[in-house]
């Protein structure tokens, strides 16, 4: 199949940017220091001021990095952890090793199939609210599609994780706050990137950890009367706090400390919320610039979306949604670069890493790789149903897509998430028709996730209105 919509990227340079062009280059958006040879090779070294980096693309490495040797020798690098601990305190986002696995092992009842089943009412009625709000935007208006994105994917979290509403004062003031972090984190992350770390300038990191503080009083503000009524036996709620407010360690009976349990909450919103957000936005730039597949979304959606129970098993005809989801993630994965710290000295490749060095998974890179995949530039959400796809193309899906990383540090949300875009891209699917702005092309960044550094500005028709 030919002729489909290729997005625009940032058009890579033709061979390696210095060490110092990097950083500046870097500053801005991580794509910005990526040169041509970056999609095809397999693996690839950079020595900087402070770090020695290498880049593995090759699927072998991959799983030996993400997966085999994941947890004993390449645990998260913990500059990202520093970065964020002042928001996410000791959450199983920035915590390695045995505090790690305890976290993990709490958590997963949370995330299994019985409990995104309780909650995808909740989930459905913040679409609803997304739709409505929609609904208000004049007919072939223009409009930023990755402010509602947004919106809807943190009002998802709230409703799924807290039992709050977007529309709440608290949860407005904490969607504020996070909005306010996630712009500064990056710039704090990139000086320490570069061993550079005192020259993370002092009001932002000021800023920062005046928004970090906000976030977290707003939540324990929340949690707190639900941890003590937990401690009670009398909360009496169905959601994902619920989940962990009851959850206990099989070897020693205790659950989640008051601080342990905001820093996991704190991490679900983050990375609930901005990566959703991130991939939704995207899916709706890829079909605005797709007519065939967008008209396709629609008759699926009016066929087979029945919105009036609250069982996910309403979801399972979606079959084009969940693969216009999975393409957009493919092409912009939210979290497009994945560091690790080689903590036991190893060669690969012939290339020798010291104990200390960082081992950076891309999938950015290996999911567009020209090697790994057949038109990787091109939105195609039917390569993952094709009958006549190639065996390479199937191993390709297997092996050489990772948008929610890999291995036992897999993002615990994936199924959540899967669930989220299916349900928001068929009631967007239904109920509306986009099409691009004219002179708008997104200009896509790497920062915390990959956004548009200008937004997603679309043309919003509703159907049934002429359109």
């Amino acid at each position: 199949m030919n002729g489909n919509f290729c997005p625009h990227y940032p058009a890579p340079a033709k061979k390696r940017p210095s060490a110092w062009r990097m950083f500046f280059s870097k500053r801005r958006s991580w794509l910005d220091a990526l040169y041509e040879r970056s999609y095809a090779m397999k693996m690839g070294e950079v020595h900087l001021p402070g770090m020695d980096l290498y880049m593995v693309n090759e699927p072998a490495l991959v799983r030996h990095v993400m997966v085999d040797a994941a947890l004993e020798q390449f645990p998260k690098h913990p500059m990202l952890g520093d970065a964020l601990r002042p928001l996410l305190g000791d959450s199983i986002f920035t915590t390695n090793g045995d505090v790690w696995r305890r976290q993990r092992e709490l958590m997963n009842p949370s995330f299994e199939a019985a409990r995104l089943k309780l909650v995808y009412g909740r989930m459905r009625d913040a679409a609803l609210a997304m739709a409505a709000r929609l609904a208000l935007v004049p007919d072939g208006a223009v409009h930023d599609v990755e402010v509602e994105m947004t919106h809807v994917a943190a009002d998802i979290i709230l409703r799924t994780i807290l039992s709050e509403s977007l529309d709440g004062p608290s949860a407005r003031r904490i969607f504020d706050a996070f909005a306010r972090y996630q712009e500064l984190a990056p710039r704090l992350m990139m000086p320490s990137f570069f061993g550079l770390r005192w020259l993370r300038p002092w009001w932002q990191v000021r800023r920062s950890r005046r928004a970090a503080g906000e976030i977290r009083a707003l939540l324990e503000a929340l949690i707190r009367p639900r941890f003590d009524a937990a401690g009670r036996g009398e909360d009496e709620h169905d959601d994902i706090l619920a989940s962990l407010l009851r959850v206990r360690d099989p070897a020693t009976g205790q659950g989640f400390g008051f601080e342990e349990l905001v820093d996991q909450v704190a991490m679900l919103f983050l990375a609930g919320h901005e990566t959703s957000a991130s991939a939704l936005s995207w899916a709706l730039h890829l079909l605005a610039n797709s007519p065939d597949v967008q008209r396709r979304l629609h008759d699926e959606a009016c066929e087979h979306l029945d919105l009036e129970g609250a069982d996910p098993g309403a979801l399972k005809d979606l079959a084009l949604a969940r693969n216009v989801f999975r393409e957009a993630l493919r092409l912009f994965p939210p979290v497009g670069f994945l560091a690790r710290q080689c903590t036991h000295a190893q060669t690969m490749r012939e290339k020798s890493i010291r104990s200390g060095a960082s081992v950076v998974v891309a999938p950015w890179l290996i999911q567009r790789h020209r090697d790994l995949w057949a038109r990787p530039d091109e939105f195609d959400p039917d390569r993952y149903d094709r009958e006549d796809e190639t065996p390479a193309a199937r191993e390709s899906l297997r092996r050489a897509y990772l948008p929610f990383g890999m291995g036992p540090r897999v993002c615990i949300g994936a199924a959540f998430a899967l669930q989220e875009g299916a349900l928001v891209l068929g009631v967007l699917g239904r109920q509306f028709r986009f099409e691009p702005a004219p002179g708008a092309v997104p200009e896509p960044v790497g920062r915390l996730t990959i956004r548009a550094e200008h937004g997603i500005r679309l043309r919003i028709f509703q159907r049934g209105k002429g359109a």
